[in-house]
């Protein structure tokens, strides 16, 4: 059995988990991460992403929209911007806003806010992959 760590993932609106985790997938913005148990101390900045937790032979997925990880050799802290569940999201909402990120990044018009924009983008599509097998 691998070593596990405690995880505690807290969006605003809720503490979203708190349980034990023996591997942590996600994307910060210096790329992407791996964290087992002992890692060395470390504080990122969270991008947009699917987080993939693994645990007993499961792994979970939730979408993370932002925040910040706290790594400790015994303890992650995700302080998220929003945090949700697979079952959480509307795909469909999702995908539409997907499409209109897309749709002004391509039309490059002058006045549009690109990071405004891709944001936007990164968002939709951790949505649209939580969902995703």
């Amino acid at each position: 059995m691998a070593d596990k760590f405690k995880l505690n993932i807290i969006s605003p609106e809720k503490k979203f988990l708190e349980g034990d985790c023996e591997f942590l997938e996600f994307v910060s913005t210096e790329g992407e991460l791996g964290i087992y148990a002992k890692h060395i101390p470390l504080t990122t900045i969270l991008e947009p992403c699917v987080m993939r937790i693994h645990n007993d032979g499961e792994i979970k997925k939730a979408a993370i929209l932002g925040g910040f990880v706290e790594i400790l050799q015994e303890k992650v802290t995700v302080l998220a911007e929003d945090a949700q569940w697979p079952d959480e999201i509307d795909v469909a909402r999702a995908e539409a806003a997907k499409k209109r990120a897309e749709d002004r990044i391509a039309a490059k018009q002058e006045g549009t806010d690109m990071r405004r924009a891709e944001a936007a983008l990164k968002r939709a599509v951790a949505r649209i992959g939580a969902t995703q097998s």
